[in-house]
C-alpha cells in the first residue's frame, strides 16, 4: 500500500534534527523548525489514505518513506504502531524513537532529518523545489 504527498522547499529548511523528519501544510517556517524538510504539503496525517492508515496503526508494520526531490531519492525505514492516531491536520512527523502523538506517522525509523544528504537539503531551501513524500506500508 502506498500514499504520496507533495510538498515544497523553503529558505529556512535546515534538516538538522537527529531524531525526527517533518513536513507541514504550513506556508512559513522559522529556524526553530530544524527537523522540517518541506512546507505547503498537500496533506498531513489526517489526510493519509484509509488503507495506508489502517496498516500504519498496526504494531511493527514495516514502513518505507522515500523523500524524492527531482532524481534524488532518500529512503527511510520505520514501523507502524497501534498507538498512532494520525489525527493532525497540519504535520507529518517520522521518529527514530517510540514516541507517538497525533503528528506521528511512523516510529523506530532508521534515519532522521540530520541524515538527509546535504545536496538534497540545499535544493529544499528553494521555495520552487517540489518534493514528494512517498509512504509505503507492507
Amino acid at each position: 500500500m502506498q500514499d504520496e504527498i507533495t510538498f515544497f522547499g523553503h529558505p529556512n529548511v535546515q534538516s538538522l534534527h537527529s531524531r525526527t523528519v517533518e513536513i507541514t501544510t504550513e506556508e512559513h517556517l522559522t529556524l526553530k523548525g530544524d527537523c522540517i524538510i518541506g512546507v505547503r504539503a498537500e496533506r498531513a496525517c489526517a489526510g493519509i489514505s484509509e488503507p495506508v492508515r489502517r496498516r500504519l496503526m498496526q504494531d511493527s508494520a514495516p514502513v518505507r518513506i522515500e523523500v524524492i526531490v527531482g532524481e534524488q531519492v532518500y529512503a527511510i525505514a520505520g514501523s507502524g504502531d497501534s498507538r498512532l492516531t494520525l489525527k493532525n491536520k497540519h504535520d507529518i512527523v517520522i521518529r527514530k524513537t517510540n514516541f507517538t502523538c497525533p503528528r506521528t506517522l511512523a516510529v523506530r525509523c532508521d534515519r532522521a532529518s540530520s541524515d538527509i544528504p546535504r545536496g538534497m537539503v540545499e535544493r529544499l531551501k528553494d521555495p520552487a523545489t517540489k518534493g514528494l513524500f512517498r509512504i509505503t506500508v507492507e
